[in-house]
């Protein structure tokens, strides 16, 4: 007996209930629509969407495409359904896709009692344009956070410089003993290293600030839009000037994650840092117990996790970073779905550096250094060789001789179980006949310290220098 065939019905679709569907026979399978929802996670950019079509509606009435009453009504229900969003009494429909026909849908019914203003918010747009614009408010927002949050941590830092001026400590290369320096400089180094991160973050920006809105699905409008005002609206410098790449580029979003990223290695380093000089072997730095955990098994413990888990954050946001690059470097002009994946890996990215940062300003202000244990490292270790040998040059020796000789010296030292300062004047300077009876005054962590005079020294008048220039830069 032949098989009987059933044919599965497929329901009409319904072409108001997405923007896109009156060209499809069928509504969309369910798979169509779980799938390809983005409104789980892009909905926190409601408040740079509304910020954009208001923009956008307020240009189209200075054109003549809508009524000043059709912009104030826009504008109100506009307003009023991020009202909602922020109270939690927004509905979010997966069937509207996206944040954009959350909005959209939504502004459409409020004012659907009083003609067709909301169907006319969409007017010269697509959603190509909308979404690359709302991605670009984001950042141009999440960058000022990260600038914020960047000088918070620099002020923490810049406070416990001061607050130990004077303090000696060892100063390490290949993580071993290298020469003396203050606590300050060492401090000094991070803000240093944050500030070229908040440079990377400025010049970001200034990409991030331009318009794309306008350039429609990929080629424009035939509407006598202007795109100029529109981007004057919203503070933004310009306008994209070539539609085709302004809807499909994310250089822009992946230069963003590498800031992030840069910035993250920087924390990484510096709680590599705070987990060696926090532990019994170093004993340099005590974090506040309220910052620390300890074990389920071993009740003496004192671990310093929120720094392992900075580092290992580092991780996080370098694999956003990565991941972004990777889903830009096969597609073609112009846009592709592929860019709906770009946003959570730029939130990923962007939420954990920023609370990173936060973090890190709470863990500086509330650690203390043990001067005694720094100044004590600080006094190991032939750090003085290096000043000993510059103190020859200064007796005409040339440095490289100055080097062998300082080093013969430092065998004699080590042999004696002696630092280089108890040496005997005739024991240096059967080693090396230039030495005279001042030699001690450059000998010592605290005397090599007050000598450094070069312009961004460890020590002396130029870290105090740098000290006074951070206070003034950071007020």
């Amino acid at each position: 007996m032949a098989q009987k065939k059933t044919r599965k019905r497929v329901a009409k679709a319904k072409p108001a209930d997405r923007s896109w569907q009156a060209r499809l026979s069928a509504e969309p399978a369910g798979a169509t629509v779980s799938y390809g929802e983005s409104l789980s996670f892009d909905r926190r950019l409601y408040g740079h969407d509304i910020a954009g079509s208001i923009a956008h509606a307020t240009m189209l009435a200075e054109v003549g495409l809508i009524s000043e009453a059709e912009l104030g009504a826009i504008r109100a229900g506009l307003e009023q359904i991020g009202l909602e969003i922020e109270a939690g009494q927004f509905h979010f429909d997966p069937k509207q896709e996206d944040i954009h026909m959350a909005v959209e849908s939504r502004l459409i019914a409020k004012l659907g009692e009083i003609g067709d203003a909301g169907r006319k918010l969409h007017t010269g747009r697509s959603r190509n344009d909308q979404v690359a614009l709302d991605l670009r408010l984001w950042m141009r927002d999440r960058i000022d956070a990260a600038h914020r949050g960047i000088i918070t941590l620099q002020r923490a830092l810049l406070a416990q410089a001061e607050r130990h001026a004077g303090a000696l400590m060892p100063a390490y290369t290949h993580l071993q003993r290298a020469q003396p320096i203050e606590l300050g400089a060492y401090l000094l180094a991070y803000i240093e290293m944050l500030e070229r991160d908040s440079d990377r973050f400025a010049d970001c920006r200034s990409r991030a600030n331009i318009s794309p809105l306008g350039a429609g699905a990929v080629a424009g409008t035939t509407l006598p839009i202007d795109r100029l005002r529109v981007a004057d609206l919203l503070a933004m410098y310009s306008v994209a000037t070539n539609s085709i790449d302004a809807i499909s580029e994310r250089d822009v979003a992946a230069e963003f994650a590498f800031c992030c990223t840069i910035t993250m290695l920087h924390l990484s380093r510096w709680a590599e840092d705070g987990i060696l000089h926090a532990s019994q072997e170093f004993g340099f730095l005590t974090i506040d117990d309220a910052y620390c955990t300890s074990s389920s098994m071993m009740p003496q413990k004192r671990n310093p996790d929120l720094l392992e888990l900075m580092r290992g954050k580092s991780a996080t946001v370098l694999g956003q970073f990565v991941g972004l690059l990777t889903l830009l470097k096969g597609l073609p002009l112009a846009y592709n779905r592929d860019l709906q994946e770009d946003k959570p890996m730029l939130f990923k990215a962007a939420d954990t550096l920023i609370g990173s940062l936060a973090v890190a300003a709470e863990l500086v202000e509330h650690s203390r250094y043990s001067v005694e244990r720094l100044a004590a490292a600080a006094g190991g270790g032939f750090m003085d060789a290096t000043s000993l040998a510059e103190y020859l040059v200064g007796k005409g020796l040339p440095f490289r001789k100055a080097h062998q000789a300082v080093g013969e010296i430092v065998k004699i030292a080590e042999r004696e179980g002696k630092t280089l300062a108890d040496l005997s004047l005739a024991q240096l300077r059967a080693a090396c006949p230039q030495i005279a009876k001042d030699v001690y005054g450059s000998l010592g962590p605290a005397n090599v310290v007050a000598k450094y005079r070069s312009l961004g020294a460890a020590g002396g008048p130029p870290l105090a220098e740098q000290v006074r220039q951070w206070k003034e830069r950071l007020a």
